[in-house]
């Protein structure tokens, strides 16, 4: 009989084990964490991003998060809740939700992440002084950025809330700057850790360092006179570019306006990105660089080619005018581009087919995203093939009927700077992986031969002619002691319901490289809407001179002490004066 009863309550016990262990195993650990197991994560250390001298750019320091126990807080809920939501300023109404213990026994809740450590200490010090239980600190690294404003529009920015990521490169690589959270588990009881319990931890994994090849003090130079120059014109952005011709490295990428990546939520929604990727627009007279380079290279024209330039062209339904007014005028193409005649240009790019100036620009990267890393790169527009005629061609020629971006056409631009070979441009040294897993950096860009050595000098001797003083239309572009090539650009903006081009909506713009014959850096500027009176030359001219003659200084680069191209802009019909 004693037996039988011993047999049965071990068949009890059994019976009940096999149900914790098997059947409800899950739901018995659920409560078991709930009532007595705290899980808190272990941020990892996101990496640096910095500029081509290892400057900090953005970086973490020492920060707090601020955490809470509900089963501990709810007595005191309401006056908890006012004093954080006065100090660290937050919502009152969600700060209370978090704090008042609901039907499950939840132990640990967020309730700010990346506070400075002052702010969250003298907090913690004002609720200890109250002798309010339930609330504390945890390390958090804070993100900060120590330039402010400087390339921001490409760092992008990091905000209170770790699982959201804003644009720009903190988007583009977050994958090798966040690093991995670790986790910690341990057991509490009455309100306390309990020393013996159960305690387990997986350490976090730091972030890995983004090193680019912006130059600060270049972004920064740049970021500043171009803000200059775009409030002053009044106009409604503008976009500066400065590459390193060699190598195609990008050494400032500014935009106006622009923001402060530790203030974020003080700037305008469209002024967190970058404009010089995301913005298109017509480029206007600088693409006559591209075509007339072309045609040389193919060898259509010299740059002593001779055109007749009426007052007008018709081309088809249109009629296509020069910026400045005159009467039938004799030019060279090296006077063509100095003057920058739309007439001129058209009929020059009539040795082509359409199709052939269109198979040419897209040598030049036109129509195409640069892929340099950065989200929201806009492709720009080249249209069809197969729809080109000879409008198209004649239009496309003087830079009108197509759309780029800045980082774009100074690419395009750094070709003929480059000896004809078109170097896909890097913002990041080495070689790193986007989120999208695009591989971009110097290490991966591509070259390849868009026009020869021979064209691209031939073209760099013409645009000398566009600074200087008593022929082109920029002299004030001109940078003393150095040979500059250059060319204006001024373009109608397109837009309205019609889509159409708008009275009194320009945009203009200037590109260039110096020293014209050995270049070492190229500078693109672009200032979107300026008010009346404003040109390429005039407007975009002075802060191309301003930032080309900082970085020519900065980098201590000779003049190369040989004399200016010496082409004619013009001929005379034989028996005429």
């Amino acid at each position: 009989m004693g037996l039988l009863a011993i047999a049965m309550l071990l068949s009890l016990f059994g019976a009940r084990l096999f149900q914790l262990q098997g059947v409800d195993s899950k739901a018995y650990a659920s409560r078991a964490e709930a009532a007595g197991l705290v899980n808190i994560a272990l941020p990892a250390k996101r990496g640096q991003i910095l500029d081509r001298n290892g400057t900090p750019l953005a970086e973490s320091v020492a920060g707090m998060m601020v955490v809470a126990d509900p089963t501990r807080t709810t007595p005191n809920a309401e006056a908890i809740a006012k004093l954080l939501a006065d100090r660290l300023h937050l919502d009152y109404f969600d700060l209370l939700g978090k704090l008042t213990k609901k039907n499950d026994t939840t132990r640990f809740v967020y309730i700010a992440r990346r506070i400075p450590s002052t702010l969250a200490s003298s907090t913690m010090d004002e609720l200890k002084a109250h002798n309010y239980v339930g609330v504390d600190t945890r390390p958090d690294p804070l993100r900060t950025y120590p330039a402010g404003d400087v390339a921001a529009n490409l760092i992008g920015y990091l905000g209170n809330d770790p699982t959201k990521v804003s644009g720009g490169l903190e988007r583009s690589f977050n994958g090798m700057l966040a690093g991995k959270d670790g986790k910690e588990t341990y057991e509490v009881g009455g309100g306390n850790r309990i020393p013996l319990g159960d305690n387990s931890q997986v350490d976090p994994v730091n972030g890995k360092n983004l090193t680019l090849t912006i130059d600060r003090d270049v972004q920064w130079f740049s970021q500043r006179v171009l803000r200059t120059a775009v409030e002053s014109a009044k106009a409604q952005s503008g976009a500066a570019v400065v590459l390193d011709s060699r190598t195609g490295e990008i050494l400032a990428l500014a935009d106006y306006p622009t923001f402060d990546a530790n203030k974020p939520g003080k700037a305008a929604k469209d002024d967190l990105g970058s404009r010089a990727l995301s913005d298109v627009y017509e480029p206007g007279s600088v693409e006559k660089v591209l075509t007339t380079s072309s045609l040389i290279d193919a060898g259509k024209v010299t740059p002593r080619t001779r055109f007749t330039i009426p007052a007008e062209l018709p081309v088809l339904d249109r009629v296509i005018g020069d910026w400045f007014p005159h009467g039938t005028i004799h030019l060279t193409l090296a006077g063509v581009i100095a003057r920058s005649s739309n007439i001129g240009t058209a009929l020059a790019a009539t040795q082509f087919a359409p199709a052939e100036l269109y198979d040419h620009l897209v040598k030049f990267g036109l129509g195409q995203r640069t892929d340099v890393g950065m989200p929201g790169e806009a492709r720009g527009v080249l249209g069809d093939r197969d729809s080109w005629n000879t409008l198209t061609r004649a239009q496309v020629a003087f830079g009108q009927g197509l759309s780029v971006n800045a980082l774009q056409m100074a690419t395009a631009i750094n070709t003929v700077a480059n000896g004809g070979q078109l170097i896909t441009p890097s913002l990041v040294v080495g070689r790193a992986t986007t989120t999208s897993d695009q591989e971009v950096g110097t290490e991966t860009a591509k070259r390849r031969q868009v026009i020869s050595a021979d064209a691209a000098r031939k073209t760099a001797e013409m645009m000398e002619g566009v600074t200087t003083q008593d022929v082109g239309t920029a002299p004030g572009a001109g940078i003393e002691g150095y040979r500059v090539a250059g060319k204006t650009g001024t373009a109608q903006e397109v837009g309205g319901a019609c889509n159409c081009y708008r009275d009194g909506g320009l945009d203009v713009s200037f590109a260039g490289f110096a020293p014209a014959d050995k270049p070492r850096f190229t500078v693109y500027v672009v200032v979107k809407h300026p008010s009346d009176g404003a040109s390429g030359g005039g407007t975009a001219g002075p802060v191309f001179r301003k930032i080309l003659n900082y970085v020519l200084q900065k980098y201590a680069v000779p003049p190369t002490d040989t004399p200016p191209a010496r082409i004619p802009t013009k001929w005379r019909v034989h028996g005429r004066g």
